[in-house]
C-alpha cells in the first residue's frame, strides 16, 4: 500500500508542521506522496527539497518584515502576505530554494487549490517550482485578504477554503496510508464563518461564497473521521499536545519558534510508535 504525507495549514501557525517535517527528514522515511495546504504547502516544498531547517529559519527572521506579511502588505499591495518578497525575492535571494534537490526528488508532491469559479478543491502536483510557484502562492492566498490567483485562465485561492484536511482525497488519488499532520489540537473545532461576509466579498463567485459557509461543518466532519481512521490505523496523527500560543499572522520571533520546537518534541516523543505504524504498512 502507498503511504502518504498529508499537511494541514494555518498561517504562521503551520510552523508547527515544519517542526514535524524537519523531525520526519531526521528519521529518515520515505513517503510515496506528500501534499500540503496553505502554509503545509510551504513548508511542504522544503520537505521535498530536504532542506532541514529552512522554513523556521526564514520565517524568524522576516516574520515581523512588513514584506512579508501583515495589514502593510495588505494595503500596499492587495495581498496580506507579499507575494513578490516571499514567493520571489526571499526563494531566489535571500534563503534560496533548492530547486536541483527537488527535481531529483521523485516523491509526488501536490497542493491544494480553491477554485473560486466551480467553489471546488482541486488538487495539483508540482514538478517544478519555479513555473508553478503561482499554484504554491494560490494554496496560501486567505480568502479576504488576497487577490485571486489567476493561472491558465482559472481563479484561485486558498487550499483550506474547500478541503483543510484533504485526507479522503490523498485516499482516493490512491495512498491508502496516511501520515497525517494536524496544526491544531486535541478536541479543536471550527467555527462559522463571519454571517453573511462571504456573500458579500464574493458576491460574483456565488459557488466559493457557499464553500465558505460551509467551510466549518466539512472541517469537523473531517476532524471526526480522522478520529475514526485513527483509531483504525489507517492514519497516523502528529497533533499540537497543547493549543498553539500563536497568531495566525504571528511577528514574534520566539513565539514563532516556540511552535516549530512543539512540532520537534510532539514528533520525537512519537518516534517509536510512528517507526512501527511505517512499518506495519510496508
Amino acid at each position: 500500500m502507498k503511504t502518504g504525507l498529508v499537511i494541514e495549514g494555518g498561517g504562521v501557525r503551520g510552523i508547527y508542521a515544519a517542526g514535524v517535517l524537519d523531525q520526519l527528514m531526521e528519521m529518515g522515511l520515505a513517503f510515496d506522496g506528500v501534499i500540503g495546504v496553505s502554509a503545509g504547502a510551504i513548508h511542504g516544498c522544503s520537505y521535498l527539497s530536504e532542506q532541514k531547517g529552512r522554513s523556521i529559519r526564514y520565517y524568524k527572521k522576516y516574520c515581523a518584515d512588513p514584506r512579508f506579511m501583515g495589514f502593510h502588505s495588505w494595503l500596499k499591495t492587495g495581498d496580506i502576505v507579499g507575494a513578490d518578497f516571499c514567493y520571489h525575492e526571499l526563494p531566489d535571494k535571500l534563503d534560496v530554494y533548492d530547486h536541483a534537490a527537488f527535481l531529483r526528488n521523485p516523491t509526488p508532491f501536490y497542493v491544494v487549490c480553491s477554485n473560486v469559479d466551480t467553489g471546488e478543491a482541486e488538487y495539483i502536483r508540482l514538478t517544478d517550482m519555479q513555473s508553478q510557484i503561482d499554484y504554491l502562492r494560490a494554496s496560501a492566498s486567505l480568502p479576504y485578504f488576497s487577490r485571486l490567483v489567476e493561472i491558465d485562465g482559472k481563479k484561485y485561492l486558498d487550499g483550506g477554503a474547500t478541503d483543510s484536511l484533504p485526507v479522503d482525497a490523498f485516499m482516493n488519488m490512491g495512498y491508502e496510508r496516511n501520515v497525517v499532520i494536524l496544526t491544531q489540537h486535541a478536541g479543536y473545532r471550527k467555527s462559522a464563518e463571519m454571517g453573511i461576509l462571504p456573500g458579500l466579498v464574493y458576491r460574483k463567485y456565488p459557488a466559493f461564497a457557499k464553500a465558505l459557509k460551509k467551510l466549518h461543518i466539512r472541517y469537523n466532519q473531517t476532524l471526526d473521521h480522522i478520529r475514526q481512521l485513527e483509531k483504525e490505523q489507517k492514519i497516523f496523527v502528529i497533533r499540537p499536545h497543547a493549543p498553539l500560543d500563536i497568531g495566525r499572522m504571528e511577528k514574534d520571533p520566539a513565539r514563532v519558534e516556540q511552535a516549530y520546537l512543539m512540532g520537534v518534541e510532539d514528533t520525537v516523543s512519537q518516534k517509536e510508535a510512528l517507526i512501527h505504524w511505517f512499518s506495519a504498512g510496508k
